[in-house]
């Protein structure tokens, strides 16, 4: 039983590496920002997800298993709010510099009442 979890656990672990590594070419391959954005979390957060998830199994039974869970839980929340930020700031800067910038979608102003 124990090595079935080991297999499991060094699985987990080499395929979120490997996951982490094509992120991080990603991040340094592609030409645009949105394009890097994507690279930047979801193959990332995946592949930490999975790190983490071995390290949990094969550390089973020790009291640090719960900083891996939290660190895993911030993660997952603050991945999303990180990606629609700079989302947000590419789509600013690129109307800005197709002079579209004028009037946006994404203006701080409150909307017109009717």
């Amino acid at each position: 039983m124990s090595t079935a979890l080991d297999v499991l656990a060094a699985v987990s672990i080499l395929l979120g590496a490997l996951l982490a590594m094509t992120a991080a070419i990603g991040i340094v391959r592609f030409p645009d920002t949105l394009s890097r954005m994507h690279a930047a979390t979801k193959p990332q957060v995946v592949g930490l997800v999975l790190v983490l998830a071995g390290a949990v199994i094969r550390l089973r039974g020790n009291v640090d298993i719960w900083m891996l869970v939290l660190v895993g839980l911030f993660t997952l929340l603050t991945a999303p709010v990180i990606a629609h930020t700079v989302g947000r700031v590419a789509y600013r800067e690129q109307r800005s510099r197709d002079g579209m910038g004028i009037v946006g979608d994404l203006d701080d102003q409150s909307p017109p009442t009717r």
